[in-house]
């Protein structure tokens, strides 16, 4: 997020840092999205699921992914959003309602 929505005690950060983070955050969500939903084949029910070791390590966390989601001072909904919605899909056919569950259960 821009240096006026994240402020941290200490030093400023880098703009250069910043925009280093942003970039890998977005590179490593493609990557996700393409190991995810590239499976070769039309239907999705006809292909085995591959694991992604990433997505697989997030799988016991996704309580505390989603309450960080909720959490709308820290402005990294965007990229939260997707991760839970790519880890969602990763985790069927179960992921998807437990990341909703989560989300509706914790929401103030």
């Amino acid at each position: 997020a821009p240096a006026s929505v994240i402020t941290t005690p200490g030093p400023a950060l880098h703009e250069g840092v910043r925009e280093a983070c942003e970039r890998l955050l977005q590179l490593l969500l493609l990557h996700l999205q393409k190991l995810v939903h590239g499976r070769g084949s039309a239907s999705l029910a006809e292909c085995p699921v591959r694991p992604v070791p990433f997505l697989e390590a997030l799988r016991p966390h996704v309580r505390e992914l989603c309450l960080d989601t909720l959490r709308l001072e820290r402005k990294r909904c965007l990229w939260q959003h997707q991760l839970l919605a790519l880890l969602a899909v990763h985790s069927a056919p179960h992921g998807a309602a437990e990341a909703l569950f989560f989300l509706l259960a914790l929401a103030r």
